[in-house]
């Protein structure tokens, strides 16, 4: 023994003589006999608080009874961990723990060991005698893996040592006093929200049910709604291994064992197929991929038309101008390249890319199950990690796979993602070398605002991943203005205006989006006006629509109206049965203008002597749009819906459509020939259709072609309401019944 080290103690823990180094404590001491001693705010890696006092025991000659957890032993103390004094003392304690808690909480339901809930049981305990809380206190869902039942809650601290500690993560802390003390993340922040890494310490530390795995992030053996993931389930050790999960919690890994397989490719190999619904993500650990459209960009669903016989001279002339000289606003025709769910775009004259190590792809399939937005084959022999969305949503959250995910952006993808949205063609790569490290990616969960109607203006963002709702907040309530995907921007109307957000910006789903400073956009304006003077026309666009939609709104006292949706449109094709002799010129006239495929069906609701076409309505809130992959289905400036192109035949937007207007039809395509390289094969592949209102012409073949004026395009709220309507055709003065 040093001659400066203190004697060993000896005490009696109940009648049992033992010998321990000084410093040591009560409840270590009495481990060392086997005697267990409850507690509940203890564990053995955690600096010990006491502030449970379940552990409490009776020292002979004491005045009070000391927590074994924080009291050192004394020579010759005498120590009683189970008298009758000291177990009605812990029966008390338990009772006043109870009375706050929910029985049976989340852990006890799920695995039968909430701590506080077995040991009241040992004590005999069943219901509280004393009142609980008179308000309480709620819970915190918005976290993607972890629930948060603050009512279980019994700030025991051990999820904030574990943290802290264990950790050093310093994400928890306390908050609040009496009733409404609770544990908090960051600066009172919901769980979801904070800088929570999902490292799951917390949740293991927790001895009750206020922190819980999340039922919908539980997976077994890899199981979801798709089966069993094929390939080589890798263990918590073996993904230890890989430098993207370093940090991550292997107990959590544990916890979602089976969520990540290892797929070994072989060239060719056909990784995942555009269209098809899918959970998961891709992450390449070795070897490069081919991601591109295998269905070939067809123009049969765009505004570009064949027409033939006494037709073709009539367009010829009602015809505007070209597809090619008045290009849509925002399309990928003028924007060179078509927006996937993966860290590049592609070319819209030719639509492939490689990816290599290091690289991820299915992030948009495996958190919101939408489609897949290309074909992926192995391009060599290759290895992939595919993952579930518990672990993806995990990493999201690691410092290490976000730091390398944003070097990946930085470094690669944040030139083409700028350049590709069209007013933006013109950035030099001196500009985007200035402003590489001065962007953020920032992440929004599915309902949460990423700007407010009214508040300042002080940033520019662009899409990355995922969908963004646009609305406007007016005398008649929210009007949702558009929906925006991968490639669109948002929030210049308030920098270039007022210096105020004119619209609410709100995640449909999972969203990362660049955001670029006010300083950054007005330096951007400043060097490059041609920027400058394309943005202000697409602002100024924007607004005069957005006025004209507002001055249309109005109190539509009519009931039947309300609950046939037809105030949602915002243009419908009616025919007036009065006039309306049933020759089909109307549907022959669409046909012929779409290469065949007519967009409308005559038949559908009756509203007085109307009948509502089944044609799109161009609706005011068009949820057509959302969950479209390759963002093919969009809304112009002026609101009109159309479909582009490169659509994958993917289905979502005809399954999204309430009212029944989108549908799917077989267009012949060639593609490349799998078994003959370098020859074409005819093939037929769906793609969505739909009224596009026959934006190059001065109005609507369907209404020109009507012989008697009964085929109209009214805009619903001012044609009901008002009694009168601009469409051709249409009688002045009518009201319904």
């Amino acid at each position: 023994m040093s001659p400066t080290a203190a004697p060993p103690v000896r005490l009696a823990i109940d009648g049992r003589p033992v010998e321990v180094p000084a410093g040591t404590t009560i409840f270590d001491a009495a481990r060392l006999l086997g005697i267990p001693i409850p507690t509940l705010c203890h564990q053995q890696n955690q600096t010990p608080v006491a502030v449970c006092r379940v552990c409490v025991v009776e020292v002979k000659n004491a005045r009070v009874y000391p927590a074994a957890c924080i009291r050192p032993v004394e020579p010759n103390m005498d120590v009683l961990t189970g008298s009758d004094g000291v177990q009605r003392a812990r029966r008390t304690l338990l009772e006043l723990l109870l009375a706050d808690h929910p029985v049976p909480c989340a852990r006890q339901v799920k695995s039968n060991d909430c701590e506080l809930e077995v040991l009241a049981g040992e004590a005999g305990l069943a219901a509280p005698r004393v009142p609980g809380r008179p308000v309480p206190v709620g819970k915190d869902l918005s976290h993607s893996n972890i629930a948060v039942d603050h009512n279980a809650c019994i700030l025991c601290d051990r999820c904030i040592r574990g943290c802290r500690e264990v950790q050093a993560n310093f994400v928890i802390g306390r908050r609040g006093k009496g009733y409404t003390s609770g544990i908090a993340f960051d600066t009172d922040l919901p769980m979801g929200k904070s800088s929570c890494v999902s490292c799951g310490e917390c949740m293991i530390s927790c001895p009750t049910g206020a922190l819980t795995l999340k039922a919908e992030a539980v997976v077994v053996a890899g199981v979801d709604f798709e089966g069993k993931l094929a390939g080589t389930p890798l263990t918590a050790d073996d993904l230890r291994q890989i430098p993207v999960f370093h940090g991550v919690s292997g107990t959590f890994l544990d916890l979602n064992r089976g969520s990540v397989v290892k797929r070994t490719c072989r060239a060719g190999e056909v990784i995942c197929r555009e269209g098809e619904f899918g959970s998961t993500a891709f992450y390449i650990l070795k070897g490069r991929v081919n991601i591109f459209l295998a269905t070939p960009v067809a123009h049969a669903t765009s505004g570009r038309r064949r027409r033939g016989g006494w037709r073709r001279r009539l367009h010829r002339l009602t015809r505007l101008v070209s597809h090619r000289e008045d290009p849509r606003d925002g399309s990928a025709a003028t924007t060179g390249y078509i927006p996937i769910d993966a860290s590049v775009d592609l070319a819209y004259d030719r639509p492939s890319a490689q990816l290599g190590p290091g690289e991820l792809f299915g992030e948009m399939t495996c958190l919101s199950h939408y489609p897949r937005s290309a074909t992926v084959t192995a391009a060599e022999d290759t290895v992939v990690l595919e993952m579930l969305r518990n672990v993806l949503q995990i990493l999201q959250k690691n410092k290490t796979f976000r730091a390398q995910v944003e070097r990946n952006y930085r470094g690669r993808a944040l030139d083409t993602h700028l350049r590709s949205v069209d007013v933006f063609k013109g950035l030099t790569d001196e500009f985007l070398n200035h402003i590489r490290e001065r962007v953020d990616l920032l992440q929004f969960e599915a309902g949460e605002e990423i700007c407010r109607q009214g508040e300042p203006a002080d940033s520019f963002y662009v899409i990355r991943i995922g969908f963004v709702k646009v609305s406007e907040q007016s005398p008649g309530g929210e009007m949702v203005l558009t929906y925006l995907s991968r490639g669109n921007y948002f929030g210049e109307m308030g920098l270039l205006g007022g210096g105020v957000r004119t619209a609410t910006c709100t995640a449909l789903d999972y969203v990362e989006v660049v955001r670029m400073r006010g300083e950054d956009f007005r330096l951007m304006i400043e060097r490059f006006p041609d920027i400058r003077r394309a943005l202000g026309e697409v602002a100024a666009g924007r607004e005069a629509e957005n006025r004209r939609q507002l001055a249309r709104l109005q109190d539509v006292p009519l009931d039947e109206f309300l609950r046939q949706g037809l105030m949602e449109a915002q243009n419908l094709l009616l025919i007036d049965l009065e006039r309306c002799v049933r020759c089909d010129a109307c549907v022959r006239a669409c046909a012929e203008a779409h290469d065949g495929v007519t967009r409308l069906i005559r038949d559908g609701l009756r509203y007085d002597k109307y009948l509502v076409t089944t044609s799109c309505r161009q609706c005011r809130d068009p949820l057509c749009m959302i969950g479209c992959p390759v963002g093919s289905i969009r809304r112009k400036n002026s609101l009109e819906i159309i479909i582009e192109d490169w659509c994958i035949g993917c289905g979502r937007c005809a399954e999204q459509c309430p009212y029944g207007n989108l549908n799917m039809h077989p267009f012949p395509v060639e593609e490349e020939d799998p078994a003959q390289p370098g020859r074409k094969r005819a093939v037929v592949k769906l793609k969505a259709t739909g009224c596009d209102l026959c934006t190059e012409l001065k109005e609507p073949s369907c209404v020109y072609a009507c012989p008697h004026g009964a085929a109209m395009r009214v805009e619903p709220r001012e044609f009901f309401t008002q009694g009168t309507s601009t469409a051709r055709g249409a009688p002045p003065a009518i009201r319904p019944a």
